[in-house]
């Protein structure tokens, strides 16, 4: 069965898909996206990933093509159209085809694309065993709020692990952690769940949000605040999340355990959490 992917108004088979040259997506990077999770045909937190989305457009000044109505009807559509219960829908907006100029052009028409992958979470063994990350100095933009194609320092912070069988590139900025090159981080230290501040630095991720509600509701010490890379690498427990890796444990961090280089206790008690709120919010009773 061939992809079925969403192009300015039109669903049509990938291979058929293409944009102009001049896009300015193409060009400059000159756009914004979204990765929403689908379970069991139901998109995750869809309202909370369309404010983000509309965030990011109004932070570089783009207009929203669709209204929230139309986007869940699209939504809709590419997982209907797709194969499986569980989905990752990828959604993109650029400013769309304009003269090559820096400067943004007026009164042109935002180019939307949509596409549909199966969702790959972790593996049993990873969350059983955990995974191993790296640490860099994250010399991004200062504008790590805005979800911009624009992933060039990403991609080349996260080649940094990819070049040596590791799972993510943490990130300190000035001797504080800021996130990962595509996930946010948490840390436990002597039984405290600690995460940094949503700011300009960091992606305000979903999962972090839902995270952070598990561990408010149900009662961990947590503190949101500026988290220092000595306490980072002296954490008894790390966790990595994102849409597609939920809450993963990281077990070595440049080589060195983490803790006593397994899973810890809290993060066990967490990623259960996460499993029982996906079946309450998203799967269907039988």
């Amino acid at each position: 069965m061939t992809d079925i992917v969403h192009l300015n108004g039109k669903f049509l088979p990938i291979e058929e898909a293409y944009v102009p040259v001049l896009d300015r997506g193409f060009i400059f990077g000159d756009g914004v996206y979204e990765v929403i999770p689908v379970y069991s045909k139901q998109p995750f937190r869809m309202t909370e990933h369309l404010r983000r989305l509309q965030y990011s457009l109004d932070k570089v000044g783009i207009r929203n093509p669709h209204s929230e109505a139309e986007w869940a009807q699209l939504l809709a559509e590419i997982v209907s159209r797709n194969k499986g219960d569980d989905q990752s829908v990828y959604l993109q907006v650029t400013r769309g085809v304009a003269k090559r100029d820096h400067a943004f052009p007026k009164d042109i028409r935002p180019t939307v694309f949509m596409m549909s992958n199966p969702l790959v979470t972790p593996s049993a063994a990873a969350v059983d065993a955990g995974v191993a990350c790296i640490t860099a100095e994250d010399y991004r933009w200062l504008n790590c709020d805005i979800k911009s194609v624009s992933l060039l320092g990403n991609c080349m912070l996260r080649q940094r692990s990819a070049e040596v069988g590791a799972t993510e590139t943490i990130l300190f900025r000035n001797g504080k952690l800021t996130e990962a090159s595509s996930s946010n981080v948490f840390v436990v230290k002597d039984g405290v769940l600690l995460c940094p501040p949503k700011d300009h630095l960091i992606l305000p991720g979903i999962t972090y949000d839902v995270v952070v509600e598990i561990a408010r509701s149900r009662e961990f010490q947590l503190e949101v605040r500026a988290v220092s890379e000595a306490e980072v690498r002296s954490a008894n427990e790390i966790w990595v999340t994102s849409s597609t890796k939920e809450v993963l444990a990281v077990t070595t961090l440049d080589g060195k355990p983490v803790g006593d280089g397994r899973p810890g206790m809290l993060f066990r008690r967490m990623h259960a959490l996460y499993q029982e709120f996906k079946r309450e919010q998203m799967r269907p009773a039988a």
